[in-house]
């Protein structure tokens, strides 16, 4: 349970951050470069997520999900559950880089899950 100004709030899923070999975060990388109007859209669709509510997603294959805001460029969030409590971002995008963010973000998972097996500790992090 998180608590917020004194609220609490139920939290079904953590999410964390995927990140490559080299330490580095695709979705970071990606969420920095938003201006703060879509940037604010997306943590709340990443909070919503966490309480549950995967709004408006669809498997794109390989156990991956597309979370799909509907403004502006049709921003989209690409994410997969491990362990059925962790959400973790493998990158985001816009409806136009659309087939080519899917295929980094399904290859992102199958390294992930790679990594995880091998018992490498730091291939998600908070």
């Amino acid at each position: 349970m998180r608590y917020h100004a004194g609220i609490a709030e139920a939290r079904l899923h953590e999410s964390r951050e995927y990140v490559d070999s080299r330490g580095r975060s695709p979705f970071g990388r990606w969420f920095t470069s938003l201006d703060a109007t879509p940037a604010a859209k997306v943590v709340r669709a990443v909070t919503q997520m966490e309480t549950g509510n995967f709004g408006d997603h669809r498997g794109v294959g390989g156990g991956v999900l597309e979370r799909r805001i509907h403004s502006g460029p049709g921003y989209r969030i690409y994410v997969a559950i491990d362990e059925d409590t962790v959400i973790i971002l493998l990158g985001g995008g816009t409806k136009r880089g659309q087939q080519s963010d899917i295929a980094n973000a399904q290859a992102r998972w199958k390294d992930y899950k790679n990594r995880k097996a091998q018992g490498e500790r730091h291939a998600a992090h908070p």
